[in-house]
C-alpha cells in the first residue's frame, strides 16, 4: 500500500504539494484506489482515493488509527558539520531509529553557521515513511550555543565529552529509563572550555559514548540510539 504524509490530513482530507503530484503523475493512482497517509503527530488512516489532480488528491477516509507515542522523549543538539551529507545522512538514520527533536546550534569551533531545513525536513519525511512510523520528528536551527544551553529543560541532559583528566561514565549507564533527553553534541574542534562550564552551570552531565573519536554525526547517531537501548534493554 503506498504511504503519503500530510501533516493536516485530520482537516482536508486531502494530499497537497509534493504528495498529490507523486500521487496522481509518478503512482498515477486513481479512484477506489486504497492508500495509507499519516499526518507525522501519531495517526494513521486508511484511506481510498476519490479524485486524484497533480494538485490535490481527495481521499475518503475508511479508518483512523493512533499510535501510542513512546514514555520517553529524546533531543540530539549538535553543531552542524561543513558536509552536509554527513547530516543529511544522520536525519535520515535518525528518523528511522526514532527521534523527536534534532537541534542544531553553533559554537566557537562550528564548521558551518547557518542550515536550510527544507531538505531536511524531506528526507525525515521520507525516512518516517521507510521506516513505517506515525511521528515526525521536530528540526530546529536553535542558533548560538550560549543562548540554547540555558533554555533546555529536559530531564535529562549530556555532554558528550572526554576530559582529559578522567572518564565520565557512558551515557548507557548514566541515562535513566523513560525520561525526556537532550544530548549535546560538539563539533569536530570539540566545545570550548568556557562551553563546557557553561552546560555544567546549567545541570549538564558529562557522558562518554565508546572507546573511539567519532565524527559528529556518528556520534550523534550512537547517542540516539543507546538511549532507545536504556529503555529497551532489561
Amino acid at each position: 500500500m503506498h504511504l503519503f504524509y500530510q501533516p493536516d490530513f485530520a482537516q482536508i482530507s486531502a494530499l497537497t504539494d509534493d504528495e498529490a503530484f507523486h500521487a496522481a503523475k509518478v503512482l498515477r493512482l486513481r479512484e477506489g484506489e486504497a492508500v495509507r497517509v499519516t499526518d507525522g503527530k501519531g495517526s494513521w488512516f486508511d484511506a481510498v482515493v476519490q479524485k486524484s489532480t497533480p494538485k490535490r488528491c481527495d481521499l475518503t477516509v475508511i479508518q483512523r488509527t493512533v499510535q501510542t507515542p513512546r514514555s520517553y522523549r529524546i533531543e540530539i543538539a549538535l553543531a552542524p558539520t561543513k558536509n552536509m551529507d554527513r547530516i543529511e545522512w544522520f536525519v535520515e538514520k535518525a528518523t528511522e531509529i526514532g527521534i523527536d527533536t534534532v537541534s542544531f546550534f553553533y559554537t566557537r569551533h562550528s564548521e558551518r553557521r547557518n542550515m536550510k531545513l527544507e531538505r531536511l525536513q524531506k528526507i525525515a519525511v521520507s525516512a518516517m515513511k521507510q521506516s513505517l512510523q506515525a511521528f515526525l520528528p521536530e528540526l530546529k536551527e536553535v542558533g548560538d550555543f550560549s543562548n540554547y544551553v540555558p533554555g533546555v529543560s529536559a530531564a535529562q541532559k549530556f555532554i558528550a565529552h572526554l576530559p582529559e583528566d578522567r572518564t565520565p561514565p557512558h551515557l548507557l549507564k548514566s541515562a535513566q529509563p523513560g525520561q525526556e533527553y537532550t544530548v549535546l553534541i560538539g563539533p569536530e574542534g570539540d566545545f570550548t572550555e568556557a562551553e563546557i562550564r557553561l552546560t555544567q552551570q546549567h545541570g549538564f552531565e558529562m557522558a562518554t559514548l565508546g572507546n573511539t573519536r567519532l565524527r559528529t554525526e556518528t556520534a550523534a547517531l550512537v547517542a540516539c540510539q543507546a538511549l532507545h537501548a536504556v529503555n529497551y534493554l532489561p
